[in-house]
């Protein structure tokens, strides 16, 4: 009954005439309120002739009353009690109003006996003055009380029609503190219509706040089902990762909208429940086990070095930067050719009090006089290598370009390190390097061939002091510069469509702090000549990664947001390997980490054949770029690309 009631007046309240109802006129709540004493009077008056006793006579009735409808309403305005807004009647409100009922009681007592002590006569009853000071006072009072109920409860009704119906996903104090403040904002989001309870054991039926809690007894998406909500906002913090996942997974699949919330002693405005909200990113849904790195070796080795960054200012790159200072190195050189970038990190760290010095360099790596300047003024110990042309498509129609990054670049830096002394290289390589089919893979793969066998020639040379070169081999990185996370999120702010190359089309992903942890752990385990690639996890279908991204965002795929085919792109091929085909894998002690067993190659012939290919790369045609790339690389085989007559025997 109660329910149906709520409702009614919810629908009465919610037409147009009461939303929009402005504020009344001063006067007509000062008349309102002279109309409540008056009531008064008439129900004191009742009263008073109820009572089986006999009293003493005083002034015509409606003299008396008249005069204290009068005091009263002298009152009102002495203190203002009419001036408020009813709706936002607070406590001081009803202060004013016991002092100004108070102030004309006493007033009307003080008169009365004045009048009886000069006169020798009574105008009033003291018994119906007190009756009708309780009575008006508490009249006044339930008004203010009736009205800020009714634009607060009934009018929130109407309202909770445009907000979002949401249980709350825990039942402790923090889940509480999160119901509390989605209550009371303004304006308001969210209408919480329940909570759920994650410990199935608890078998008695509870209530928070006047919300049910739900017992979880059955999957997430039956629950918010069966109470209309529309979102979960998870605020329980007894979660693992997998359970978190789990449930997130569990509302996109059925289209449910999903939030997490901070501990409420890590809000930022207390006031702004709504602004602490967070949706889910793509990144959280990695079903991984957390990383566990050696610090202490990797911190023995950097601690009070000089390293060296290229690409700094890149996503890999500043990554790595901000990775490293805590492990305490004397210097981070920061290279990069990119001037913005390269600026925006550099206020970043320097924000940091730190005793790290921060040095930024701007510089290319295809010029080797300015590399050698660079190498010969800081003398950097370590050199992590992450600056590279990457973009697949762009590469294709640019051979030279990934040639003299990718190929020369990375020769410049290798050589460099080598005459410098530099006590390790770290080459950021890509799985697109194992067995190539653009022109991007391909480069990459010649540049892991010239340090491997670089690093081979020294080892066979027993050179003293000589650099360990070692490469890192991993797939996609969420987040990064250029990749389909940035894209799919501007595509989705725009409305759609989200354009993917082939439904079947299959990649492997990383986020960015779970590679360049990795990286900084082979760097350190590394003692030179080895590729490691990392464990990537299951490979993800691009078109799955895409709707799980609508849905993160609030909307339904291929419906809200569209995604388009628009086929394969020019040396893009559908899945991606770690390995090639006679390559073997060595685990090491972290178990996310393993050698690839590669055959080494000679140093001189590698050399030979990279010069010839810059030779060829300054004078003759793409087609004759990309021939030389071939012979260089035998397993390169070009797909969806004007190169591919190339392999034709």
């Amino acid at each position: 009954m109660r329910e149906f009631i709520i409702k009614f007046l919810g629908k009465i309240v919610s037409t147009k005439r009461f939303q929009n109802i402005g504020y009344l006129p001063r006067w007509i709540i000062f008349a309102i309120d002279v109309f409540i004493v008056l009531m008064a009077c008439a129900i004191t008056q009742v009263i008073v002739l109820s009572l089986n006793v006999k009293l003493y006579l005083t002034i015509n009735p409606y003299l008396q009353y008249g005069f204290v409808v009068f005091v009263n309403a002298i009152s009102f305005i002495f203190f203002s009690t009419y001036s408020g807004i009813i709706r936002h009647s607070t406590f001081i409100d009803g202060v004013k109003l016991l002092v100004a009922t108070t102030a004309s009681y006493l007033g009307l007592m003080v008169f009365n006996y004045s009048y009886q002590f000069f006169l020798n006569d009574r105008l009033f009853l003291s018994t119906g003055l007190f009756i009708t000071y309780l009575i008006s006072f508490l009249l006044l009072f339930l008004f203010r009380i009736l009205v800020k109920n009714v634009f607060e409860t009934y009018l929130h009704v109407a309202d909770t029609n445009q907000l979002t119906r949401v249980v709350i996903y825990g039942a402790d104090a923090n889940a509480i503190s999160v119901a509390n403040a989605l209550k009371t904002e303004k304006p308001a989001r969210f209408n919480v219509i329940a909570f759920v309870n994650k410990f199935k054991k608890d078998k008695t039926n509870k209530s928070i706040l006047n919300l049910p809690i739900i017992n979880q007894t059955r999957g997430i998406h039956v629950i918010l089902k069966s109470v209309n909500a529309e979102a979960l906002i998870i605020a329980e913090k007894s979660l693992t990762k997998e359970e978190t996942v789990q449930l997130v997974e569990e509302c996109l699949d059925y289209n449910f909208k999903v939030f997490t919330v901070p501990l409420i002693t890590d809000w930022e405005d207390q006031n702004q429940i709504s602004n602490q909200l967070k949706n889910f990113a793509i990144e959280d849904l990695l079903e991984r086990k957390p990383i566990v790195l050696d610090n202490n070796k990797i911190s023995t080795q950097i601690k009070g070095k000089n390293v060296m960054i290229t690409g700094g200012a890149g996503s890999i790159g500043s990554e790595i930067v901000r990775q490293l200072m805590s492990f305490n190195p004397y210097k981070i050189i920061i290279l990069d050719q990119a001037e913005s970038p390269l600026h925006s990190l550099n206020l970043e760290i320097s924000a940091e009090s730190t005793d790290i010095k921060i040095q930024t360099v701007l510089a290319d790596i295809k010029d080797y006089n300015a590399l050698e300047m660079v190498f010969e003024k800081f003398k950097p110990d370590f050199v992590y290598h992450a600056a590279a042309y990457k973009h697949v498509p762009l590469m294709e129609e640019n051979p030279a370009q990934a040639i003299f990054t990718n190929v020369v670049g990375t020769k410049n830096l290798a050589d460099l390190s080598k005459k410098y002394l530099v006590e390790k290289f770290v080459m950021i390589s890509t799985d697109k390097a194992v067995n190539p089919s653009s022109v991007m893979g391909a480069s990459k793969r010649i540049a892991e061939k010239y340090v491997q066998s670089l690093n081979y020639h020294l080892v066979s040379s027993n050179e003293k002091n000589a650099t360990k070169f070692i490469t890192t081999r991993f797939g996609n990185v969420l987040g990064s510069n250029g990749s389909i996370v940035p894209l799919f999120t501007k595509q989705i702010q725009e409305g759609g469509p989200i354009t993917i190359t082939h439904p079947d089309i299959i990649r492997y992903f990383m986020t960015i702090p779970e590679a360049c942890q990795l990286v900084l752990e082979a760097g350190a385990m590394g003692n030179g000549g080895e590729i490691y690639i990392f464990d990537m996890g299951e490979p993800v279908k691009i078109i799955d990664l895409a709707k799980k991204m609508i849905r993160l965002a609030g909307f339904k795929p291929d419906k809200d947001i569209y995604i388009k085919i628009i086929g394969l792109r020019p040396g893009e091929k559908l899945f991606e390997e770690l390995l090639n085909d006679t390559s073997k894998t060595l685990p090491t002690h972290n178990v996310k980490i393993m050698i690839a067993q590669d055959r080494n190659c000679d140093f001189e012939e590698v050399k030979e054949s990279i010069l010839e290919l810059i030779s060829i790369t300054k004078k003759s045609s793409s087609l004759e770029v990309v021939a030389q790339m071939k012979r260089i690389v035998p397993e390169f085989k070009s797909m969806n690309s004007e190169y591919q007559t190339l392999d034709i025997d």
